[in-house]
């Protein structure tokens, strides 16, 4: 049985094992431990998929669970892919905030996944690298 949870914290490690398990830390700086433990601590929506006790799948970001929800990572490790996980992450996220809207950057392999959820694009995202100045 799959277990779907809002936690408060999750460590290091599960988030390391995690992002390698998915695929999604080829994307992630992982030889930055400060960085990424930084990216735990700063992050209010934690929602997990675990079986037995063990990480399977996690979305990670931003919320004030009213009008706006950002999700910065969307990992289940590859052996649990196709298995409906990563959607009902995302219902339980959506189910914490109705009202909000998600927003989230979505990998190249990764789109038509998004599309098939109703997700569409947005044509007024932008962003601003870190080695990019605001003029």
């Amino acid at each position: 049985m799959i277990v779907y949870q809002l936690e408060t914290q999750i460590s290091l490690e599960e988030y390391s094992m995690i992002l390698t398990e998915s695929g999604l830390g080829v994307r992630r700086p992982m030889e930055d431990l400060m960085l990424l433990q930084k990216m735990i601590d700063g992050s209010n929506l934690l929602v997990t998929a675990r079986q037995d006790q063990q990480l399977i799948g996690l979305l990670r970001g931003l919320s004030d669970f009213c009008y706006r929800s950002f999700v910065a990572d969307l990992a289940v490790s590859m052996s649990f892919q196709r298995m409906g996980i990563g959607r009902n992450l995302i219902h339980f996220a959506k189910d914490l905030a109705p009202n909000a809207r998600i927003f989230l950057f979505s990998a190249e392999d990764a789109e038509g996944f998004y599309q098939k959820l109703g997700f569409q694009l947005h044509e007024r995202c932008y962003q601003l690298k870190p080695e990019q100045q605001l003029l």
